[in-house]
């Protein structure tokens, strides 16, 4: 597969659209072990999206669990002792089964308890890493966290942090804002999909977490072909099966979401409602109608790089749709 097909965002957006679908065709099954502000709510967005939820976030079944799971989220918005030894456990048995797992380090900087369990679960290589702008650059050693669970720092401050940790730890570092930055550390793309209302409900971000799981699920055994329907080579298996592209398949169908639900809504208890209904009704054909997706390619900027000659046309951000 080309360089230019794993960065073009014409193809990401295809390539979401095609996961979205292959996500409803063969249901992931998505362990969740997230915060007890949240639980409903990421329940509830991941039977929408058409995903099978799991809470089993206690010792002894966690890793167990993990194993057979498609995806995992790993979140620490209250983290009580046996809910950190879950989450030990059931990354470690991750790690061995080859699942892919999402860490969302809630409110680090400030508070010691979670701080440290996020660097020690960060050292285990987490698929992705999901988090506002304040909790990415604290967790990159950069800064003090946020205000609680509220980002006191833009996407793009988080930008360098973001690729940092990213190179540092094989993951891809989703930054959750108004445009919302995703990076492997040599790709990053910026999806300018969303809506505010997204801020003013309860578990916005932290379920995004969990559907961010669901797509690594739903694309984790892409590579053995298919799942491409009419959109053809731009959407082939290998192209489905990485996870910097299930990322951002995951934030463009959820942004979109919250966009549908923000034009049937009066404020945030109707929003609310409507969020479920519209992750629910979203459809492959609104996702490439609607996303606003923008690429940059550090490879193809990098002075010397032996790829920047075939990465061209993508050496200035490339945009489509926007």
């Amino acid at each position: 597969m080309s360089e230019r097909l794993r960065t073009d965002p014409a193809h990401l957006i295809d390539a979401s659209a095609a996961l979205l679908g292959r996500l409803r065709e063969h249901p992931p099954l998505v362990q969740c072990i997230t915060n007890s502000v949240v639980t409903n709510v990421t329940a509830n967005a991941l039977l929408a999206i058409g995903a099978a939820p799991a809470m089993v976030d206690i010792r002894e079944e966690a890793g167990l669990f993990a194993g057979i799971a498609g995806g995992l989220l790993v979140n620490l918005g209250t983290p009580a002792e046996e809910q950190r030894d879950a989450a030990r456990e059931s990354v470690a048995a991750a790690s061995v089964a080859g699942t892919p797992w999402v860490l969302d380090p809630v409110a680090i900087g400030a508070l010691p308890v979670r701080t440290a369990l996020a660097h020690e679960l960060v050292a285990a290589r987490p698929t992705a890493i999901r988090g506002n702008a304040s909790e990415i650059i604290a967790l990159a050693g950069a800064g003090a966290g946020g205000r609680g669970v509220d980002a006191a720092d833009s996407t793009d401050a988080a930008a360098d942090a973001a690729t940092s940790l990213a190179l540092a730890h094989a993951s891809v570092v989703a930054v959750s804002g108004p445009v919302d930055l995703i990076t492997d550390g040599r790709r990053t793309a910026r999806i300018a999909n969303g809506d505010a209302l997204l801020t003013r409900i309860t578990g916005g971000g932290c379920a995004l977490g969990a559907v961010t799981a669901a797509f690594l699920g739903a694309s984790r055994d892409a590579s053995a072909g298919g799942a491409a329907g009419d959109l053809g080579e731009r959407t082939a298996g290998a192209l489905l099966a990485d996870p910097f592209v299930a990322t951002v398949a995951a934030t463009v169908v959820y942004t979109i979401a919250a966009e549908l639900a923000a034009e049937r809504s009066t404020g945030p208890g109707s929003f609310a409602v409507a969020f479920l209904d519209a992750l629910a009704l979203v459809t492959p054909a609104e996702v490439i109608a609607r996303a606003k997706v923008t690429v940059t390619d550090a490879a193809a900027s990098a002075p010397g790089s032996e790829t920047a000659s075939d990465a061209a046309p993508n050496a200035e951000p490339a945009t489509a749709r926007a």
